[in-house]
């Protein structure tokens, strides 16, 4: 598939967010490149709420970096996957609070995790990369996401 509409890629896009509750999160800092798995809700096709453990080292990463890289996917390159670059921010009590709600709302069995010591994280996507090789669609196409100031 050499050309895809942007309609069909936003719904690519919202398709696979919705399907998972799941996202493999890339931070740097300055102990090195860091990869973990983290539950998250989307509030759109470009925002995804988290919590983060506050003594965590992602949480740490993304206070000296705030760019970071995600993935959504089951593991298999075989299924539809995203792949993008985001800007991270720690959100204060109020917008911590929507992000709890957001988040047990699509991932219940995440609220034991909110009685921990953790911090709510908003991450504003870029542009996703969508794959789905099934589909025939490789390489993967972009949707470009609002523009950051």
């Amino acid at each position: 598939m050499t050309t895809l509409e942007q309609s069909a890629v936003a719904d690519l896009v919202r398709s696979t967010l919705s399907a998972h509750k799941s996202l493999f999160l890339a931070t740097s800092g300055s102990t090195g490149p860091w990869v973990g798995g983290v539950y998250f809700a989307e509030s759109g096709e470009f925002t995804l709420n988290l919590v983060l453990e506050d003594r965590g080292r992602t949480l740490a990463a993304i206070r000296e970096n705030p760019v970071v890289s995600v993935v959504v996917s089951t593991g298999s390159p075989m299924q539809p996957f995203l792949q993008a670059q985001a800007l991270a921010e720690v959100v204060g009590a109020e917008g911590g609070a929507r992000v709890r709600e957001l988040l047990v709302a699509k991932v219940p069995e995440a609220a034991p995790f909110l009685d921990a010591p953790v911090t709510a994280v908003e991450l504003t996507v870029r542009k996703w990369r969508a794959t789905d090789i099934a589909n025939g669609l490789i390489p993967g196409v972009e949707l470009p996401g609002p523009r950051l100031p």
